[in-house]
């Protein structure tokens, strides 16, 4: 059990690591603010940014933030 544990951790610290870096690679959403006031016609979905870096970017943030939670659960088990 001990040894599962081990792994777990080392597991969860690469995916901290990870999750830090993506989110830093990540540009600001400031720009977007002027849809706010109607300035910019364009919405999210027109730019087609899914398939682009940025979109990758958000949907890897996402999948590694679902690890993170599950790992973080089942590391404070009392199984353990």
């Amino acid at each position: 059990m001990e040894t599962l544990k081990l792994v777990l951790t080392i597991f969860f610290i690469i995916v901290c690591v990870a999750l830090t870096v993506i989110i830093l690679l990540q540009e600001g959403k400031q720009q977007g603010l002027g849809t706010i006031g109607g300035q910019n016609i364009e919405s999210y979905w027109s730019k087609n940014k899914g398939r682009s870096r940025e979109g990758m970017l958000v949907k890897g943030t996402a999948a590694l933030v679902v690890v993170f939670f599950i790992l973080a659960a089942v590391l404070n088990l009392s199984v353990f």
